[in-house]
């Protein structure tokens, strides 16, 4: 039992972190750009709801209430990242990263139903018939949020670090 949930924990990091998924990494980098380290909790919020529609896309596809057309989605996942830079850049200083409850928490949200459904057929396979498939997703999204939180935490600072090595 405990062999399988790091087993599934991991293949949700690797499923974020693998070279491949770098679609991911950009949508996360875009989303948390704007962003001081002191707005930490903001930043952590707006992952946990990409985190929260991912999982929710892959429970209904896991479930087979939906079915969506691969290429269609893969075309809307760059369109999702795409729309999220162009908000921050037309919002930046604006205040909008400020507000309670905005598009941006929305859209985040439901931009995570659309990087989940990308990921849907994979994982109703891994899943299969199991009787314990919403076990599986909740281990699964737990990788899934390591690794985002990993992302935007680790990748601006090392970014960071490596620009004030290059300038000094």
């Amino acid at each position: 039992m405990f062999d399988n949930f790091w087993f599934h924990v991991e293949y949700g990091i690797n499923h974020v972190l693998d070279i491949n998924a770098y679609d991911h990494v950009l949508f996360l980098i875009v989303l948390a750009v704007p962003y001081l380290f002191k707005d930490w909790k903001r930043v952590l919020l707006l992952v946990t709801l990409f985190t929260l529609g991912h999982t929710l896309s892959l429970v209904l596809a896991a479930y087979n209430v939906v079915s969506v057309n691969g290429q269609l989605v893969e075309f809307l996942i760059p369109i999702t990242i795409l729309i999220v830079a162009l908000f921050n850049v037309f919002t930046a200083g604006k205040g909008a990263q400020k507000e309670k409850v905005g598009v941006l928490f929305f859209s985040t949200l439901f931009f995570g139903l659309v990087h989940g459904l990308g990921f849907a057929r994979e994982f109703r396979m891994l899943v299969g018939q199991s009787d314990n498939k919403l076990v599986t997703l909740i281990e699964f999204a737990l990788g899934i949020e390591i690794a985002q939180v990993i992302i935007v935490f680790v990748v601006p600072n090392a970014i960071g670090l490596w620009l004030f090595l290059l300038l000094w």
